[in-house]
């Protein structure tokens, strides 16, 4: 699922999912001889290299397909996630929609009447598999048009070393440490500093993927972008308080590190943090494979939080639609097949995403081996996450308003009222047209 944004968008996934895309120029959608249906399909790429290609996925899962169901034929194209969103856009202006696309959101198609509902394309059972918080962020006016694709939580890492050599974890300690309260996340980042540790706390608020930091900020705060009837609700006292702190202590003690959060981006936090050089920061699923390969030994643990008590984590998941091809009934079929637990859990597993389905995460649940392990510190948090409002229109053009403003409310004078404010009087705006 595409990540940067786990923002999982987020984003895409995507529940990345997660974060964590194809697009499909080619056969016409239609009957074919023999009165064959071609499905026309598009989805991410969720791999980084030609060997981890998604491609292989989806042409394994098309040719199984086929064998039971010889009466369709599923075409994929595979694009990358910097193209994906674009190409499907294009083909949709130019009235040559795909019958499916798997990309980052689907609340602007929903909303112009393009695309099919759940239930005009599932199984009861299929549709009542999917993980209730996924099938709920896929809601446009409480009818599901979007089917969660993977999804992803995230989590606090931090460096066991560092911690230990500035004395906040005990070097004989026999548990991970637990930080509950951000008092306890500012008392270990100065002993940090002062051991001279580079970056005591990561706050990525650059472009990448600030929509994502900000929300777990937010949630953690005990705020959100958005309200339980699901009006924005970014400028709220709570928002605005977790600004301040960020503001006023992380970042002016000096415990952010030399980059300042405005201009760090997610995959720079990261591979910093490979290299030793930071002492906590938040992440998602793919750091652990990017970690373990260079030799740091690492915990995880749930985003402390203001004032120390349990609040909902951050979920990110992709998006799987039908347009309106005139075929819900054999792409109703392909996608009830999508959603079996073993092909679920074939892609989760390979891309170090969760799945969307009550089976699969059972499936993932009862898996064995160390990535299995460590992956299911953030599948235990998925049934209770909070994912962005996608089904609102208007949430592209708030989350590229948060990537392009957040980073200056905690800059040193910076004003978390206005910052905020100014965010949450756009997105009212376009809701409101």
């Amino acid at each position: 699922m595409k990540a940067r944004y786990l923002n999982l968008a987020a984003s895409g996934v995507a529940l990345c999912l997660a974060t964590v895309t194809l697009s499909g120029c080619g056969a016409v959608s239609g009957i074919t001889g023999n009165n064959e249906v071609t499905l026309r399909v598009v989805a991410a790429d969720y791999g980084d290299n030609p060997e981890n290609s998604s491609k292989g996925y989806w042409k394994d899962l098309a040719a199984s397909f086929e064998k039971t169901h010889p009466d369709v034929k599923v075409q994929v194209d595979v694009f990358s996630w910097s193209e994906v969103d674009a190409k499907v856009a294009a083909m949709v202006k130019d009235g040559n929609a795909p019958d499916i696309a798997q990309i980052g959101a689907y609340a602007d198609y929903a909303a112009e009447g393009k695309l099919y509902s759940a239930d005009e394309l599932l199984s009861v059972q299929t549709e009542a598999d999917f993980l209730a918080p996924l099938a709920e962020a896929g809601k446009v006016k409480r009818v599901q048009f979007g089917l969660p694709f993977v999804a992803s939580t995230r989590l606090m890492f931090y460096n066991e070393k560092l911690l230990t050599d500035a004395g906040v974890i005990a070097k004989d300690a026999k548990g991970p440490w637990q930080p509950k309260s951000w008092a306890e996340l500012e008392a270990a980042a100065k002993k940090l500093k002062a051991t001279g540790v580079p970056t005591p706390f990561a706050l990525p608020l650059g472009r990448e993927e600030a929509q994502a930091e900000t929300m777990q900020w937010m949630l953690a705060g005990g705020g959100g972008f958005s309200d339980n009837e699901e009006n924005y609700s970014i400028d709220s006292a709570d928002n605005v308080k977790t600004f301040e702190f960020l503001r006023d202590k992380l970042v002016g003690g000096g415990l952010t590190g030399p980059v300042e959060p405005a201009k760090l981006d997610r995959q720079a936090a990261f591979d910093a943090f490979t290299r030793g050089e930071v002492g906590m920061l938040n992440g998602h699923p793919t750091l652990i494979k990017q970690a373990a390969a260079k030799g740091v030994k690492y915990g995880m643990v749930p985003m402390p939080t203001a004032d120390g008590t349990e609040h909902s984590t951050m979920g990110v998941a992709d998006w799987v639609m039908a347009f309106k091809n005139g075929h819900p009934k054999e792409a109703g079929k392909f996608l009830d097949f999508l959603y079996e637990p073993d092909n679920q859990t074939a892609f989760t597993g390979k891309y170090d995403l969760l799945p969307v389905t009550t089976s699969g995460y059972r499936q993932t649940e009862a898996a064995t081996g160390a990535s299995s392990v460590q992956l299911k510190t953030f599948l235990h948090a998925l049934p209770n996450a909070r994912l962005y409002p996608v089904g609102k229109k208007s949430w592209a053009g708030v989350s590229e308003e948060v990537k392009k403003n957040i980073g200056t409310s905690v800059q040193p004078g910076g004003q978390p009222v206005k910052v905020l404010g100014d965010i949450a009087d756009a997105g009212r705006k376009a809701d409101a047209h």
